[in-house]
C-alpha cells in the first residue's frame, strides 16, 4: 500500500494501524531522494484503526488474510467479531519456527524457541491458528532456504530493474546486503538475509492463483502439521506477577481457565531469570514457540517446509520464487509512476547553509535532546535565538528516550527549514548507561502507540508538512561514507576541536543523560571545555515527600521523573560528577506547561512558518489530551521547552535558584530507579531552578518564535513543492542564505 503519488499510486487501499499485544490494555531516510511523497499522512484519533478496516473489508465479503508481523490485529478481529469469522477464506502466517531454531538473538540464552513474529504476541498467535480458519504457516523453517545469495544479487543487479519498483527493492537489498557483508553478531546460524515476508506473500499468491485443494505450490514444500503456540511456561497456575492475564485479577482477562496452558510463567525480558538455565547457554522459556503437538490441544495447520527449488538448474536463480520475485517486480503493468524526483520536475537537493562572518558569535551549545514534541519546539527556539548570544553547534539525539530513531530526520527537516544545513547531528546510544545491546533497562516505561512510542506516533504525520532536507538518516555500518549518520560523541569531538581560544561548550540537556556520560567517560578532557550543563529532567525529594514525579507507567515510583529514570546511571554519573550543572526540576517545568496559556500568547504575536508549526502541534497535543485518555500525559512537552527559554533568559524571567546537596539512586530497582534526593553526605552542590515567572516566560517564547529575524528559509513542504514545480530562479533561496 502507498499514499498518493506511491510507487503504484493506489490511494484507494485503506491504511489501518494498531499498537501493542493482547496482553496490553492497550525504515527510515536510508534511500536519499528515492521514494515520492503523498498527501495521505498519519492523524492521531483520525487515522482508522486496522479493526475498522479489516471489519469493512470483510462485511463487503470473502476475503484471505496475509500476516506478515505479529497477528494481534487478526486475533482481535477473530475474537471480538465471531460473525464475520466465516468470511475469512484462508490465512497466510509469515512467522513461528516448527523444527528449525527460533530466532531470538537478542534473548536466544532465555528462549530458543521463539520466532519474532510470533513471539511478539504468542497469545495471538495462538487464537488465530486456533480459530477454526485454515491456516497455511510459513515459518523459519523454510524462509531459512531462501537466502539472498550473491549469485541472486548479482542477477538482479544485471538484469532486473527496468521498474520504479524493482530498483527501490534492489537498492533496498544492496543497503542491507552490506550491512551483513560486515563483521555480525552470532545470531545462532541466521547470519545472512533472506526474503522471509516476500516469501510467505509468494507462497500465498500461488496458493490463490492455482487453488487450494490441491495443497501444491509452486515455491514451497508444504505439508500438515499438527502444532499450537506456546504462550507460557509451565507449572501452570504459577502467580508470579508475570503474566497479566491472571495476575491480580479476580477473574482471568478473555475468559481464560486458572491453571490452564495460559496460566503458566510469561517471559518478562531478555535476561528473565526464570527462563535462564545454570551453566547452559540454551533458555528454557518457549513463549512464541509454534510446538508440534499430539492430542487435542494442536490444530492441523500447513506448514511450509522449505522453499522449492528452480527447475532450471542452470539459471543463477537457485529458488523457483526468485524468478517469479523478479518478473513479478518487473512487469510493466501497475508499474510505479514515478520516484521523487521524477514526482516534481525540477526536484533538487540544496543545502541552506548561512553566512556569520560579520556576526559575533554567542556561546558555543550543544542541543542534547530525545526528539519528544517538546524538544523540537526548543530546537526551533535555539536556532531562532540571536546569534550574538547562542551559537548552536551541534544537536546530539538520544536512541532511548521518547522517540524511534527514525525520528531523527524531523530534525534535519527542522534543520532545513530553518537554514541550518550546516549543524551536525550525532547519533547517540540506543540503550541505557552500562547495559548491553538492546538491552534497555527502563525503556519499557515510555508509552506506545501504533507503530511505536507514542510520541513519535503523533509527531511523524505533523512532520510531514516540514520540507524535506536532503539529509537522511543512514546507518552508521554503511558504506556511504559522505551521508553516513555521524555518531554523537563524533559531533561532540568535532564541536571541541573546532572552538576558538578560551572558548567553552554550554550543554542544554533535554532527554536521558546517556550521551554526556558516554562523553564523560570516554573523554577525559571534556569537563576542561564544558562551562555549564543545564539539565531539564528530576524532581527534588525533600523530607515530607509532598512533590510527586512523572512516571505514570511504573506506579510504584512515585518519585521519579521520566529523563532521569530512563537512564539512572547515566543521570548519577552526570550530576555527581566534577561538572558545573544547572538543573531544571519537575516542579517548575509544571508552570509552563499550560497549553491555554501557550496557544493564548501565539495567537498575539505575529505569524512565522516556524510559529505555525508550534501552534499546530501544541493544539493537536491539547486536542489529544482532552479527548482521549491514552494522551493524558502530553502537558509534560509543553513543560520542556522551558530548558531551552531559561538557558537563553534566565535572568529576564525573574527566577530564582537554590543551591542544593543532591544524590541520584540508580540501584536498577524500579520503585526507586531516578529519584533525586537531598544527601547531606553529598559534596556535590547543584544550582536547582526553583521559580520563575510564567507570564513573562509564555511571552518571551512567543515572542521569540514569532521574530521575523532568523525565520525560516523554507517554510513548508508546500512551499518546497512549489520550488520544485517550476524551473531554477536564481533569486530563491540557495546555498549560503543569510539569516
Amino acid at each position: 500500500m502507498s499514499t498518493a503519488g506511491g510507487c503504484r499510486y493506489r490511494q484507494a487501499i485503506p491504511l489501518g494501524c494498531r499498537g501493542g499485544r493482547l496482553d496490553a490494555d492497550t525504515n527510515s531516510g536510508v534511500w536519499r531522494g528515492f521514494l515520492p511523497r503523498g498527501s495521505r499522512r498519519y492523524e492521531p484519533l483520525r487515522q482508522p484503526t486496522a479493526q475498522q478496516v479489516m471489519v469493512d473489508t470483510l462485511s463487503a465479503g470473502p476475503t484471505t488474510l496475509l500476516l506478515l508481523g505479529t497477528l494481534t490485529n487478526a486475533a482481535l478481529l477473530l475474537m471480538a467479531r465471531p460473525d464475520l469469522r466465516g468470511n475469512v477464506e484462508h490465512i497466510y502466517v509469515s512467522g513461528g519456527s516448527v523444527r528449525a531454531p527460533g530466532n531470538l538473538f537478542t534473548a536466544y540464552n532465555a528462549n530458543p524457541f521463539a520466532e519474532f513474529n510470533v513471539f511478539g504476541d504468542p497469545f495471538a498467535a495462538y487464537q488465530v491458528l486456533h480459530s477454526g480458519v485454515p491456516v497455511t504457516l510459513v515459518p523459519l523453517d523454510a524462509t531459512n532456504t531462501i537466502p539472498v545469495t550473491e549469485e541472486f544479487f548479482a542477477e538482479f543487479g544485471r538484469r532486473w530493474q527496468s521498474t520504479p519498483e524493482a530498483r527501490y527493492c534492489f537498492q533496498s537489498l544492496d543497503k542491507v546486503l552490506k550491512r551483513h557483508r560486515k563483521p555480525a553478531p552470532d545470531l545462532h546460524g541466521s547470519t545472512g538475509y533472506y526474503l522471509w515476508d516476500s516469501f510467505a506473500a509468494g507462497v500465498a499468491f500461488s496458493a490463490m492463483r492455482n487453488g487450494e485443494a490441491n495443497g501444491e505450490n509452486e515455491f514451497a514444500a508444504l505439508e500438515y502439521m499438527n502444532i499450537t503456540v506456546v504462550t507460557s511456561n509451565e507449572p501452570y497456575g504459577l502467580r508470579d506477577g508475570s503474566n497479566p492475564f491472571f495476575d491480580g485479577r479476580a477473574t482471568p482477562k478473555f475468559g481464560l481457565k486458572n491453571g490452564g496452558v495460559h496460566s503458566g510463567h510469561v517471559q518478562t525480558g531478555i535476561r528473565d531469570s526464570f527462563c535462564l538455565v545454570p551453566g547452559s547457554n540454551s533458555g528454557r522459556c518457549q513463549d512464541g514457540y509454534t510446538k508440534e503437538v499430539s492430542g487435542s490441544e494442536g490444530v492441523r495447520v500447513r506448514v511450509a517446509t522449505s522453499a522449492t527449488p528452480n527447475t532450471d538448474n542452470s539459471s543463477a536463480l537457485d529458488r523457483e520464487f526468485f524468478k517469479s520475485f523478479l518478473e513479478v517486480l518487473n512487469l510493466p503493468e501497475q508499474a510505479g509512476r514515478f520516484n521523487i524526483s521524477t514526482q516534481f520536475p525540477y526536484y533538487r537537493e540544496v543545502l541552506y547553509k548561512p553566512d556569520f562572518m560579520k556576526v559575533s558569535k554567542g556561546k558555543p551549545v550543544i542541543f542534547d535532546m530525545d526528539m519528544s514534541p517538546g524538544d523540537f519546539v526548543s530546537l526551533i527556539y535555539l536556532l531562532k535565538a540571536p546569534r550574538e548570544v547562542i551559537d548552536l553547534k551541534g544537536v546530539l539525539v538520544n536512541g532511548n528516550g521518547w522517540a524511534n530513531i527514525a525520528s531523527i530526520d524531523i530534525v534535519y527537516d527542522i534543520l532545513h527549514m530553518m537554514g541550518r544545513d550546516d549543524i551536525p547531528v550525532g547519533l547517540g546510544n540506543t540503550t541505557a548507561l552500562g547495559t548491553p545491546t538492546l538491552g534497555c533497562t527502563n525503556a519499557y516505561a515510555v508509552p506506545l502507540g501504533s507503530g511505536g512510542f507514542i510520541d513519535s506516533d503523533t509527531l511523524y504525520g505533523l512532520a510531514r508538512s516540514l520540507p524535506r532536507s536532503p539529509r537522511r538518516y543512514t546507518p552508521e555500518s554503511s558504506d556511504d561514507s559522505e551521508h553516513r549518520q555521524p555518531l554523537a560523541f563524533e559531533v561532540w569531538q568535532s564541536v571541541k576541536n573546532k572552538l576558538g581560544p578560551g572558548d567553552k561548550i554550554t550543554l542544554l540537556t533535554s532527554g536521558p543523560l546517556t550521551n554526556l556520560a558516554n562523553i564523560s567517560l570516554s573523554d577525559r578532557d571534556a569537563s576542561s571545555v564544558i562551562e555549564r550543563v543545564y539539565v531539564l529532567g528530576g524532581i527534588i525529594i525533600t523530607g515530607g515527600g509532598h512533590e510527586k514525579g512523572n512516571v505514570f507507567t511504573v506506579p510504584s515510583n512515585k518519585y521519579a521523573e521520566f529523563n532521569i529514570f530512563l537512564d539512572p546511571l547515566a543521570a548519577k554519573t552526570v550530576i555527581e560528577s566534577n561538572l558545573n550543572i544547572t538543573l531544571i526540576p519537575l516542579t517548575p517545568q509544571t508552570k509552563a506547561a499550560s497549553f491555554g496559556a501557550v496557544l493564548e500568547a501565539l495567537e498575539q504575536t505575529q505569524q512565522t512558518p516556524e510559529s505555525m508549526f508550534v501552534h499546530r502541534m501544541f493544539s493537536l497535543l491539547n486536542e489529544l489530551q482532552s479527548k482521549q485518555k491514552l494522551y493524558h500525559h502530553v502537558d509534560i512537552f509543553l513543560g520542556e521547552v522551558l530548558g531551552a527559554v531559561y538557558m537563553v533568559q534566565g535572568s529576564e524571567l525573574k527566577s530564582s535558584v537554590k543551591l542544593k546537596p543532591i544524590s541520584v539512586i540508580a540501584n536498577a530497582t524500579k520503585g526507586t530507579d531516578g529519584q533525586i534526593v537531598i544527601s547531606k553526605q553529598s559534596t556535590k552542590l547543584v544550582t536547582v531552578l526553583s521559580d520563575f515567572n510564567a507570564e513573562i516566560y509564555y511571552n518571551r517564547l512567543a515572542n521569540s518564535l514569532a521574530n521575523k529575524k532568523q525565520s525560516a528559509v523554507i517554510g513548508s513542504f508546500e512551499e518546497q513543492m512549489a520550488i520544485w514545480s517550476r524551473p531554477p530562479n536564481n533569486s530563491g533561496p540557495g546555498h549560503n542564505k543569510f539569516l
